[in-house]
């Protein structure tokens, strides 16, 4: 694959893996994690679906049967250990429970339990990440600002957008606080939280879905700072001019990255 395809790739693993991660509730809660977002991270991995009993199995296999398995359940529990035993231990038959051994195995699998919840999506977030070939080139970005520029000029807002994603993750922007929200807008930027909670944020990116228009403005913008917000606003409305309009952005966009490789 392109390194843009494996950078949209990883976009969509964060974004699973954050799914899942917002579904886990408090300690001793009912709440239900989101198992349809685990099931399509789990799909991006290395490891391979089994059903075993009643149970939904992914297994990376390391060495004569034995290797990580995580099951699909509410605590998705990573075990290094066989398909067996774990069949064994989560959902045993009555004549497996007889045997004292077992009943051990069965109350207690600290032994070969590896990790649960937020560590084992972590775990397989990462492993997901580690397969994809993210080196890129100067060709790359270029690449990646005639797909924007293009999309621009054609008022296709999915392409504009796609290309502020992979933007926003070379660069590590992030979507704007409360403050500088706008609805039917594109908004992607640097941000910094001071120990006030003030967020520093920008430079900015805006892209208007409506008017297919996407501006910049290079500077940092302060959160409980009224004059900024105003400026911002004003910017935004086309009474005063931005840094950098159109084209330009994008260009933008790719020289950042090119310098932060540098």
């Amino acid at each position: 694959m392109s390194f843009k395809e494996n950078l949209l790739k990883k976009i969509e693993i964060d974004k699973l893996a954050n799914e899942v991660l917002e579904s886990i509730g408090p300690p001793g809660s009912e709440r239900k994690i989101n198992k349809e977002s685990m099931k399509r991270l789990l799909e991006m991995s290395p490891y391979r679906y089994q059903r075993e009993r009643d149970l939904d199995l992914f297994v990376q296999e390391v060495d004569s049967g034995r290797g990580k398995i995580l099951v699909l359940d509410n605590e998705l529990p990573i075990y290094d250990t066989t398909i067996d035993d774990v069949a064994m231990r989560k959902s045993p038959y009555i004549k497996e429970m007889v045997s004292i051994r077992n009943a051990i195995k069965i109350l207690k699998d600290s032994d070969v339990k590896i990790s649960t919840k937020e560590d084992s999506i972590k775990t397989i977030q990462k492993e997901c990440i580690d397969i994809l070939d993210l080196r890129f080139n100067e060709s790359d970005i270029r690449k990646i600002e005639a797909d924007g520029v293009k999309s621009l000029e054609r008022d296709y807002a999915d392409g504009v957008i796609e290309c502020l994603s992979l933007f926003a993750e070379l660069l590590g922007f992030v979507p704007p606080p409360k403050v500088f929200r706008l609805g039917h807008h594109k908004i992607i930027g640097a941000s910094e939280t001071k120990e006030s909670g003030e967020v520093l944020y920008g430079p900015i990116v805006v892209y208007s879905l409506i008017e297919n228009e996407i501006k910049l403005i290079d500077e940092r913008s302060g959160s409980f700072d009224k004059g900024k917000i105003e400026h911002f606003q004003s910017i935004i409305s086309g009474n005063q001019e931005a840094f950098k309009e159109g084209a330009e952005v994008f260009e933008y966009l790719r020289k950042a990255v090119i310098n932060q490789k540098e």
